[in-house]
């Protein structure tokens, strides 16, 4: 059995130093939970505290269930990996016939499109936004690919969003419907929400939160009492509590056993469980895999990152939102399963806590491996990419007028993203996208080049902005002023085309 005090020793820890607004941890053992520890708040200073009931947005690991409902649909004969997308989508295109044509539904959980990482993200957040499922698979066909199809790998999501609609289609529901009906209900995972609800009828909801500059934790982007169905549910809209994560958890390392209340957890079969763990697209291994857990190969299976950490087989993913943050991982040869949720932007933390974790049971012997250590070790090299970033568009900034002779004012349109205006707004101009509210801003100089300072202080990806030709043919593109931002500001994507003037509010 493992090591308790010094699980929660790490857990301690880790919530003294990273001061999350709130945090579930739970690790399950040959089928038994051995260890769950919940702190902090559903919102910082409501009083109300995490339990292990509490929802949290589970963003990406979201994949692996969609890949999961995928898995039963073959099991069930309802498709194949191999079935070509349109045989289930007629009108799905990519910016290729030929890879419209080629595109099996196992390529679309793998990220081999060749599409550049978080291609078309923008149409799935920031949220809230005017965007659909519909207009996400529309707008694949006008997202050039950066690599040739199936040659490299490439982190995506929109791809899991037609997964979802393979799902629908082939499984005759809607995809929500499909989550609840063939993954929620046989496993008694009774606290999962997908699709629309009501925040006050499930109760219990931690809500997102950013850290101020003085250090404090506040909402943002936090729930109202009607949670929408959002578009990227099959990619990362799905919310969990810790026992059904611990639940899903247990399912993937006891297939042939049952829960406690009697629920089967082997609901997939052998070769479905066999195809969804295989190594079907290699991933780079790097220097810090290499360094930190003696890792020898990484690849992606259908949902899941798979990889080697001192010797033994580890499957795991994260989940990544603005101010959400989760991770599962699965030590299988062990028997062993990690959950870490939070409810704030806790990057750091979700990396030391879960290499802390998993080094109690590949490295249980060596006690130096602490959350101070890992901390230390990433401090080190924070150091030095904060110098880097700090270079981006430092120069000092100021207001540009809708007279500024190295810009076009007027209304843009990208033919994936649609119409943007970039319009006098007082004495300066202002970006705004008609579809997504959150991607508004000021329009600053910084030395010779402009870039756009998104009023929302939850869109932290500041952009450049470029301008080819003049009149009604200019052209606009844009790209991230800081190239190491989250590759969801997919703004490099965009081959904006000026279309007319500004209009009158």
């Amino acid at each position: 059995m493992p090591d308790t005090a010094a699980l929660e020793a790490a857990f301690d820890d880790a919530f003294a130093r990273y001061r999350p607004p709130g945090l579930a941890v739970g690790v399950v053992v040959d089928g038994d939970v051995v260890f769950a520890r919940t702190r902090g708040e559903l919102a910082a200073g409501s009083g109300q505290q995490v339990d292990r009931d509490t929802l949290f947005k589970i963003a990406s690991n979201s994949k692996a269930m969609t890949a999961a409902v995928l898995a039963r649909l073959v099991d069930q004969d309802k498709l194949d990996w191999t079935d070509p997308v349109v045989k289930h989508l007629p009108e799905f295109r990519m910016y290729d016939d030929w890879v419209s044509r080629e595109m099996q539904v196992r390529d679309l959980l793998i990220h081999n499109s060749g599409l550049g990482a978080g291609a078309g993200d923008l149409m799935l957040w920031p949220e809230p936004n005017l965007f659909t499922r519909a207009d996400v698979i529309h707008g694949l066909r006008y997202l050039k690919p950066a690599y040739s199809f199936r040659s490299r790998y490439a982190y995506d999501n929109t791809l899991y969003i037609v997964a979802g609609e393979v799902a629908a289609a082939a499984g005759g529901a809607p995809f929500d419907e499909l989550l609840r009906r063939e993954l929620f209900e046989p496993l008694g995972m009774r606290r999962c929400q997908a699709g629309q609800w009501r925040r006050d009828a499930v109760g219990n909801v931690a809500q997102p939160h950013r850290r101020e500059a003085d250090g404090r934790q506040v909402v943002a982007g936090g729930d109202g009492e009607l949670v929408e169905d959002v578009p990227m549910l099959a990619a990362g809209g799905i919310r969990c509590s810790l026992d059904d994560m611990l639940r899903w958890a247990t399912m993937w390392l006891q297939p042939g056993n049952a829960g406690t209340d009697g629920t089967a957890l082997s609901y997939l079969s052998p070769a479905q469980r066999e195809e969804v763990w295989k190594n079907h697209m290699p991933m780079p291994l790097s220097k810090r895999m290499r360094e930190w857990d003696d890792s020898h190969f990484s690849a992606y299976g259908y949902g899941w990152r798979l990889t080697d950490v001192d010797g033994t087989w580890k499957v795991s993913h994260t989940g990544t939102l603005s101010g959400m943050y989760s991770a599962l991982t699965l030590l299988p040869q062990k028997g062993v399963g990690i959950v870490i949720l939070a409810n704030g932007n806790m990057e750091e933390l979700r990396t030391v806590l879960g290499q802390v974790l998993v080094k109690r049971f590949t490295r249980p012997q060596d006690a130096s491996l602490t959350v101070a250590h890992y901390a230390g070790l990433l401090a080190a090299r924070g150091s030095a990419d904060a110098a880097a970033a700090n270079d981006a568009g430092a120069t000092r900034r100021v207001a540009v007028g809708p007279d500024d002779r190295s810009m076009t004012t007027g209304r843009y349109v990208d033919p994936w993203f649609g119409e943007v205006a970039l319009c006098a707004a007082g004495e300066g101009v202002e970006f705004r996208a008609l579809k997504s509210p959150s991607l508004r801003g000021a329009v600053l100089r910084s030395g010779d080049r402009l870039l756009v300072d998104w009023h929302d202080p939850d869109v932290d990806a500041e952009a450049w902005l470029s301008f080819h030709g003049s009149g009604d043919s200019t052209r606009m593109t844009m790209a991230k002023v800081d190239p190491d931002a989250d590759f969801s500001y997919d703004y490099e994507d965009l081959a904006f085309q000026r279309i007319g003037d500004c209009v009158a509010p």
